[in-house]
C-alpha cells in the first residue's frame, strides 16, 4: 500500500487517505456501499439547494452501462480502469431548476457531492480514481444527455488490488509521492499575488 503524505499541519485520516491508484481487486462493491456513496453524494450542500448533481452507474450487474462507460474513456485511462469493479460518469445541471438561468455554482456543487462520495468511499476502505481523460461528445450520445446536462468525470471505484495486474508504464507511477503545493503558493491576505 501507498505510504500516507507527510502533512504539514493536521488533517483528517480520511483526507490523508485518500489516494487515487489505478489498481483495483475484482472483488464486488456490496449493493450497500454502492447505496451509501450516493447517499453521501446527496447530502452535499448546493447554491440554492439546486442539487445540480447526476450520476450514471455500472457495475457486472448492468454490463452495458459499465462496458458503455468504458467505451467513453481514453484508451490509457481504459487499460487500468476496466479492472475497476464499479465505474460511474458525474455530470451537472448547467441551469437552475427555478429559472432556467445559467447555474455558475453548478460545477462547484457537483465537486462538493464528488467529494463527500471519495471521502465515503474512503471511510469504507475503497479507493476511487476520478478521470477527465474521456470523449464528452461520445458520453452525451451513448447516455442521450439532453441540453444543459454535461458529463465531469468518469469515476473508477473499488478495493485496492495487486500492482501486477497494471501494465509496466503504470506500475511505475502508482507509489510515487504525493505532492502537493505549499499553502503559501494559493493562500493570500489582503490582495491576491501569485507569482
Amino acid at each position: 500500500m501507498k505510504p500516507l503524505p507527510q502533512t504539514n499541519h493536521p488533517v483528517d485520516k480520511l483526507i490523508s487517505r485518500r489516494w487515487s491508484p489505478r489498481t483495483f481487486s475484482g472483488r464486488l462493491v456490496e449493493k450497500e456501499k454502492i447505496n451509501s456513496l450516493f447517499e453521501a453524494a446527496r447530502w452535499a450542500p448546493s447554491a440554492n439547494n439546486e442539487q445540480p448533481w447526476y450520476f450514471i452507474y455500472g457495475t457486472g450487474e448492468n454490463y452495458d452501462t459499465f462496458t458503455g462507460l468504458l467505451d467513453c474513456l481514453v484508451e490509457s485511462n481504459r487499460v487500468w480502469a476496466s479492472n475497476a469493479p464499479l465505474i460511474l460518469m458525474s455530470i451537472v445541471r448547467t441551469y437552475n431548476n427555478r429559472n432556467r438561468q445559467l447555474n455558475r455554482f453548478a460545477f462547484f456543487d457537483l465537486g462538493l457531492a464528488v467529494e463527500n462520495l471519495v471521502l465515503q468511499a474512503t471511510s469504507m476502505d475503497m479507493f476511487v480514481h476520478q478521470m477527465g481523460g474521456f470523449s464528452v461528445e461520445k458520453a452525451k450520445t451513448r447516455f442521450n444527455l439532453p441540453d444543459g446536462f454535461e458529463p465531469v468525470s468518469i469515476i473508477a471505484i473499488g478495493y485496492h488490488g495487486d500492482i501486477n495486474r497494471l501494465p509496466e508504464d503504470f506500475r511505475e507511477r502508482e507509489y510515487l509521492p504525493q505532492v502537493r503545493k505549499e499553502i503559501t503558493e494559493f493562500v493570500f491576505t489582503g490582495s491576491f499575488e501569485i507569482t
